[in-house]
């Protein structure tokens, strides 16, 4: 059987994936928890007497420490599971997976169980991240964009 034939055959048996309703459901997720990241922005400006830029990193570290507890507890994959790409994507979805590596992999130490696995994720992250902003930069350089010299 070749794989086209294969493809024919099971076709019919292959589940419609909801991608209006994934769409929406991620739409609304996503903006929850950036609604909720605002209110924790807002709370740090009014109660601490921060200005907007002050207040982004606690802001942020908060939303992590959030994601963190609720993985740990088992609550963030099941928000996760109904929410889709909605909790991917924000910081929270990114803590949830370096936290996730490091519970998966904590009996095999802390060394080259949490560390070394934690941070397999993080490594493309962390390269990705270097090496779009420095392609950015020399276009910004060459542009004439930087600001002032």
């Amino acid at each position: 059987m070749t794989p086209k034939d294969y493809e024919t055959l099971s076709k019919p048996y292959v589940p419609t994936r909801p991608v209006f309703k994934n769409c929406i459901r991620a739409f609304l997720s996503g903006g929850l928890i950036c609604v909720l990241g605002q209110g924790i922005q807002e709370a740090f400006m009014a109660i601490f007497d921060m200005n907007a830029r002050e207040a982004a990193s606690p802001t942020v570290a908060v939303l992590i420490l959030l994601s963190v507890i609720l993985t740990c507890f088992g609550v963030y994959d099941k928000i996760a599971q109904w929410c889709g790409a909605g909790t991917a994507v924000p910081v929270t979805g990114f803590a949830n997976s370096m936290c996730s590596a490091a519970l998966e992999h904590r009996s095999e130490g802390l060394v080259l169980g949490v560390g070394a696995n934690m941070f397999k994720l993080a490594g493309s992250v962390i390269v990705f991240g270097v090496v779009a902003a420095f392609v950015v930069g020399v276009v910004y350089a060459v542009m004439g964009w930087g600001g002032a010299h």
